[in-house]
């Protein structure tokens, strides 16, 4: 089904749409009042990756988790720009300044760790704390040569994008899914995680081609604000390598780390997750 056409879209009680300076129309969801917390979704996702985030945290403050560009649900009428990480850095910077949200408690997991990661490094004054859940792209560690994926993962992309383009979708996502979490992990997720990323399954290929830039020492030295790093204690090692650096790097960073969760510690052990975040928020 072309989610852009599903007339069920326009009938979404909990969906506004926020019209950005450049014309982009970027759906979102919101709970709460307070200060506000945005919270930026990863690869498959969309706003509703934090379902679990945000009806409990409502209670304290104001909970806004949009959808970026080109995930679901893309509506018709919404103007969509280029896929890609610094677009949606663009992008997110836009929808806060349309809400006048700053500054802002900012939230990202995975891919949406690396775009709340740019955003606090570009736009420093719309970003109040950064917290960062297994934060995903490359490590560039001191002295070594220009950060990439390894190349077995590079290929198990590439092997992951020709089977969804050639419509082979489900064992495509799964083959993805089970490499960024753990083996067997697509099919223990829930019905509701597996037809969210099915409906998000046409930004993998686009995605595969707009690599992610690495995590420096110089970069990591220009966020500024507090920042809280948030790993799981199973999440593959590539994620957590990216939290031990960057713990080291910022300035103000704190780590916790959720015991027996892996890349999807918010959705597997939410009470866990919201606890910390909340902690972390209130101080």
């Amino acid at each position: 089904m072309n989610m852009r056409t599903d007339p069920s879209l326009l009938v979404d009680p909990q969906l506004n749409f926020a019209t950005a300076a450049s014309g982009i129309c970027i759906p979102y969801v919101e709970r709460g009042a307070g200060e506000p917390v945005v919270f930026v979704h990863g690869s498959l996702c969309d706003y509703r990756y934090w379902d679990a985030q945000i009806e409990p945290l409502s209670a304290h403050f104001r909970c806004i988790a949009p959808s970026l560009s080109h995930y679901w649900p893309a509506a018709e009428a919404c103007i969509q720009n280029e896929f890609g990480w610094h677009a949606h850095v663009g992008e997110l910077a836009e929808f806060i300044a349309a809400l006048d949200l700053a500054p802002v408690h900012l939230v990202g997991h995975s891919r949406g760790g690396c775009v709340a990661f740019q955003l606090a490094r570009d736009y420093p004054r719309l970003v109040k704390t950064l917290t960062l859940a297994d934060p995903g792209g490359p490590l560039q560690l001191d002295n070594t040569r220009e950060a990439s994926l390894p190349p077995s993962m590079n290929a198990l992309r590439a092997k992951v994008a020709d089977m969804i383009e050639a419509g082979v979708v489900e064992a495509g996502l799964e083959l993805f899914v089970d490499s960024v979490s753990a083996p067997g992990a697509w099919k223990k997720s829930t019905a509701a995680f597996r037809r969210m990323a099915v409906d998000n399954a046409s930004t993998l290929p686009k995605q595969f081609s707009d690599p992610l830039p690495a995590y420096s020492r110089d970069a990591a030295a220009q966020v500024a604000c507090r920042t809280l790093l948030i790993d799981g204690q199973k999440s593959p090692r590539m994620f957590r390598n990216n939290v031990d650096s960057l713990e080291q790097w910022i300035y103000l960073a704190q780590r916790e780390t959720i015991t027996g969760a892996s890349h999807g510690m918010n959705v597997a052990n939410p009470a866990a997750f919201n606890r910390m975040l909340r902690s972390f928020l209130d101080h």
